[in-house]
């Protein structure tokens, strides 16, 4: 499954601490793959969102780990160090259908 998270972050925030932090989540054992990206400088097209300023991917084998991830240390640290630096953020979670 795929756990994907999109910040909007507070205007003058320290961006290369949420930046430290979040890469670590991608580290976390029981995470197969992730990425932080930022909005990529594309065209803007009608159906782009452009708003959001980072976006954190996570690939998990499966739902447990992924719930397990959630209790983990470094995602509890991400979240309080960090919470008070966005202004939104939103979640998308998927699993492949095939």
């Amino acid at each position: 499954m795929t756990h994907n998270v999109y910040f909007w972050m507070k205007e003058n925030q320290k961006l290369q601490v949420f930046e430290t932090l979040a890469l670590k989540l991608t580290e976390i054992d029981i995470v197969e793959s992730g990425s932080l990206g930022k909005n990529a400088p594309t065209p803007c097209r009608e159906v782009t969102d452009k708003s959001f300023a980072y976006h954190l991917s996570l690939n998990f084998l499966n739902v447990e780990n992924h719930d397990s991830y959630q209790k983990h240390s470094a995602h509890k640290e991400f979240v309080n160090i960090c919470k008070d630096m966005w202004e939104k953020v939103l979640v998308y979670d998927s699993e492949s259908i095939n």
